[in-house]
């Protein structure tokens, strides 16, 4: 028999997105669960990959991405954000935003190194900090609104700190940091060798006319910071996995050699198709009102029931407050929404380490109005 060596995270499991997902199928419920559009992306977007794949544009890309859509990048990003970086030694195209946390957290973590962690949180950053060797030092956000609690985040630094994830809008709780505290991370760090992952993959999913504030636009950030977009958020094509990461030359240069072993490069024509779309600016500058429009219709549905909601201030989804509903963990009340009424969640608690349960159940509007009209009927009913 074959003595098999043991889990480097023995208590890693399927994510709850696939679980929740699975559920949702099973019972052919209304899927609110998994982070996904329910609508198509542009059809434009769709033609030009079709004809780049038609051209022959089907081999190996350059392992830092196309040369056109990080020159695009870099203009899209001074456009947005007052800063232009190097196409060449600060842009690169990933697999996925997926890819460029887990590239650049195998980039500077080492063994022993801490890094604090906000929850609560998307569910890659921990398990690619223990696969470094590095240490997860969970800092837990204050409710009601989930800001951080600055007092308990220096608490938490030490001469080991390495890097401070944070993820703004925020998944799985909506909440957009203000510039405020992004100048208060800037002082925190001010004179330290602590470095900067910025998720900002939500950054064009902000309502009430708030504005995203990236790492970017703090210089004193910016030097230390590896910036995280996602175009699979911005264009509605999740399945196409491509990402990119901003970051100086010299961490754009560890993080590339991560990048060149993990995946080498990004698919040929969809990067092609994405640097031509993105000349259409009007798309990404519409989101907000685009995202923010479901936001407010799923809210006013579910206004009636008993549930509890502030709205969310970013992303496309909406947190549900359940405890005059039930005092079950909220693992079990999401699976018996799914079962017996129909509509699949993901329970926050799944987002924190230690599986804290605050009983907020997490809804992805980023659907059709008929599908989010349905699911509210349902959920009014509880």
């Amino acid at each position: 028999m074959i003595n098999y060596p043991s889990s480097k995270l023995p208590d890693v499991g399927t994510s709850i997105f696939a679980v929740m997902s699975g559920l949702a199928n099973e019972h052919q419920a209304i899927n609110l669960s998994q982070g996904f559009p329910d609508f198509n992306c542009p059809e434009e977007l769709i033609a030009l990959v079709t004809k780049y794949m038609q051209e022959g544009f089907n081999q190996y890309a350059p392992m830092p991405g196309m040369p056109v859509l990080r020159h695009k990048i870099s203009e899209k990003t001074e456009k947005v954000y007052g800063y232009r970086p190097d196409p060449d030694q600060e842009v690169t195209v990933t697999s996925g935003a997926t890819e460029a946390l887990f590239a650049a957290i195998m980039a500077v973590v080492k063994s022993g190194d801490e890094v604090v962690v906000l929850e609560p949180c998307y569910d890659s950053y921990a398990p690619a900090i223990r696969l470094a060797g590095g240490i997860p030092i969970y800092v837990p956000l204050a409710l009601p609104d989930f800001h951080i609690d600055w007092d308990l985040l220096k608490k938490n630094i030490s001469r080991r700190t390495r890097m401070i994830i944070i993820n703004t809008p925020h998944n799985p709780t909506g909440a957009v940091i203000p510039r405020e505290d992004l100048e208060k991370l800037a002082s925190l760090t001010d004179g330290t060798d602590i470095l900067i992952m910025s998720d900002e993959v939500y950054e064009h999913m902000v309502f009430d006319g708030q504005e995203h504030v990236s790492a970017l636009q703090i210089e004193s950030l910016r030097q230390r910071a590896f910036v995280i977009s996602s175009f699979g958020k911005t264009y509605h094509t999740t399945g196409w996995k491509i990402g990119y990461v901003v970051a100086p030359p010299a961490l754009t240069a560890e993080l590339r050699k991560m990048h060149q072993f993990i995946t080498f490069c990004s698919v040929t024509p969809l990067q092609l198709a994405i640097a031509d779309y993105m000349d259409n600016e009007e798309h990404y500058r519409s989101l907000p009102n685009f995202y923010q429009a479901k936001r407010d219709l799923f809210c006013e549905l579910v206004k009636p029931s008993r549930f509890e909601l502030i709205p969310s201030a970013g992303t496309y989804f909406q947190l549900l407050k359940y405890d005059a509903i039930s005092q079950e963990h909220d693992l079990d009340f999401a699976k018996r929404l799914t079962k017996e009424i129909g509509v699949a969640s993901v329970p926050v608690s799944a987002f924190y380490h230690n599986k804290t349960d605050h009983r907020y159940l997490r809804f992805c509007f980023a659907k059709s109005e008929e599908t989010l009209r349905q699911a509210a009927e349902r959920l009014v009913k509880l």
